[in-house]
């Protein structure tokens, strides 16, 4: 029943979000794309935090002060659905996700991501992902923040799985910086019970320093997936 009431608190509050914006929109002919994005950010934010709270979800935030006006590439492990909620209530930022096609069969939430500036990438694919890395890059490049989980499924537990090194494209290529993200304690709301219930956990959320890419000698681009890899587990082995 918590997963039917929360599914249609997501649909009424989607609705609610893009009513909002037309209306805006309607009385305010210079209503600008970058208010639009503000304004669908705070309310998407504050929907994202309302659902964990009325999950039980208490997440723990580091590194915040860490992140200036600057739009970055959050690069971050994944251990379970709900990682997307905790970063879009946490982070202060608007953020899109490059996110698995799969998702636009779900009209509400696609339209939803749509808005946030989200990529949708066909792993099966190779042209299809390449076409989203191009388009996740070009987001970039006109100052849109973006989350990528480059071990490309979630972990279900404490422990990462490989970093796929595609995902590292998009911020050689858009020369934005990458901030390392860590989650810990996220699977535990849904994947560690079966996927049949909603449970309360604690979560860490630990927000480290931008790399500046720019900066990197070709050797160390090679290297980033490694690299960002070992700041992350650094950050979920921290105590």
């Amino acid at each position: 029943m918590k997963t039917v009431f929360l599914y249609l608190y997501f649909v009424f509050y989607m609705i609610y979000t893009f009513y909002l914006k037309f209306k805006f929109k309607a009385i305010d002919k210079n209503f600008t794309g970058k208010e639009s994005d503000e304004l669908i950010s705070k309310l998407v934010s504050k929907w994202a935090k309302n659902i964990l709270d009325k999950i039980g979800v208490e997440v723990n935030v580091t590194g915040n002060k860490n992140l200036t006006d600057k739009n970055y590439l959050f690069v971050s492990n994944h251990q379970g659905n709900f990682d997307p909620f905790i970063m879009l209530a946490y982070i202060h930022k608007p953020i899109g996700f490059i996110a698995k096609k799969e998702l636009l069969k779900i009209p509400v939430i696609r339209e939803c991501m749509k808005e946030i500036h989200c990529v949708f990438m066909d792993r099966k694919s190779i042209r299809q992902s390449v076409k989203a890395i191009d388009k996740g890059i070009d987001n970039l490049r006109k100052g849109y923040s973006m989350v990528v989980f480059p071990e490309g499924t979630i972990s279900r537990c404490h422990k990462m799985l490989e970093f796929k090194r595609g995902s590292f494209k998009l911020a050689v290529k858009s020369g934005v910086s990458i901030v390392p993200v860590a989650i810990d304690g996220s699977y535990k709301i849904f994947e560690d019970n079966n996927g049949k219930k909603l449970v309360p956990a604690r979560v860490k959320l630990v927000i480290d320093k931008p790399i500046d890419v720019k900066l990197l000698s070709t050797n160390q681009k090679k290297n980033l997936p490694l690299m960002v890899k070992l700041i992350i587990e650094k950050n979920l082995d921290k105590k």
